[in-house]
């Protein structure tokens, strides 16, 4: 088995491509070994030193590290993903008790439903297949008074281009698209 490696945009970040789906359905960002219990996969994961965050996304695994160098600690994660995909495993442990934390979390007033259908629609099309490149993922969460809140996943949560990211490629692809967006914000 061959696991290619690819930087993101976060330093902290190493998005691992197993070469075979992870997640068939959504995705999932474990940011502590307590929402470990969910995966064997991500379990492995967190008891290396140095991991803080997992992400699975649609053929992807983003590992986010605490402290000490990619030199050290990648082997070690390349280990535990092969040693997982080899042993034939599942990804998660009770893959039907799995309820996404706040993955139908969204707020917005009915009378804007055409105006967010729009939003979801671009975000879908345009951000989300950028996002999962760079091993993270973004979601609706809201729509108010002209501010489109979203949610960053994976390599994108804490990264530090995600503002910019946020201020002058979405906010500005959506200003575009859809002139009742005045701003976007990350929840």
């Amino acid at each position: 088995m061959f696991i290619q490696t690819e930087t993101t945009p976060n330093p902290a970040t190493l998005k691992f491509l197993p070469g075979r789906p992870v997640m068939t359905a959504g995705t999932l960002d474990i940011r502590g070994a307590e929402g470990a219990r969910q995966s064997p996969l991500a379990e492995a994961l967190f008891a290396l030193d140095g991991v803080s965050g997992v992400f699975f996304g649609a053929d992807f695994i983003s590992v986010t590290k605490s402290e000490g160098d990619w030199q050290d600690l990648k082997p070690t994660v390349l280990g535990a993903i092969m040693e997982h995909f080899l042993s034939g495993a599942p990804l998660l442990a009770d893959a039907e008790g799995i309820a996404l934390p706040g993955d139908d979390e969204e707020f917005f007033d009915p009378d804007d439903a055409a105006t967010v259908d729009t939003i979801k629609k671009l975000i879908e099309s345009h951000v989300r297949p950028a996002v999962a490149r760079d091993g993270g993922d973004i979601k609706f969460r809201g729509f108010r008074d002209g501010t489109v809140f979203l949610a960053m996943k994976g390599s994108c949560s804490g990264c530090p281009s995600s503002t910019a990211t946020l201020r002058h490629g979405i906010q500005n692809l959506l200003k575009h698209y859809v002139p009742d967006v005045r701003l976007v914000e990350q929840i």
